[in-house]
């Protein structure tokens, strides 16, 4: 008989509590994924560093706070048995006011 845990000792109602998040959270980039796959194929190789870089660097960290929040409120929504935290991600733009370089 097979165990009951699966991948990384999940059960399977774990597994499938994976794939409902990694949906949610797909579906909360999707769109910032596509973008910057835009934007890096309209740079050359000698433009992906410098700005290009800190450019692909912010939006990655956006979309991992819109994955955090969806996640989030995902849980809420569905009143799962995880402890959904009641802080807020961080809404950072980073901008030349910061010191750091900002993005067009």
């Amino acid at each position: 008989m097979e165990d009951a845990h699966l991948v990384d000792g999940m059960t399977p109602d774990e597994l499938a509590e994976v794939q409902h998040i990694h949906d949610v959270m797909l579906k909360a980039v999707e769109k910032d994924i596509w973008q910057l796959a835009q934007f890096m194929v309209t740079r050359r190789d000698d433009q992906l560093f410098g700005e290009t870089e800190f450019t692909v660097r912010e939006k990655a960290l956006r979309m991992g706070a819109q994955a955090l929040q969806a996640t989030v409120n995902d849980r809420k929504k569905r009143a799962t048995k995880a402890a959904a935290s009641s802080v807020p991600i961080a809404d950072r733009t980073l901008d030349s006011s910061a010191g750091v370089r900002g993005t067009s």
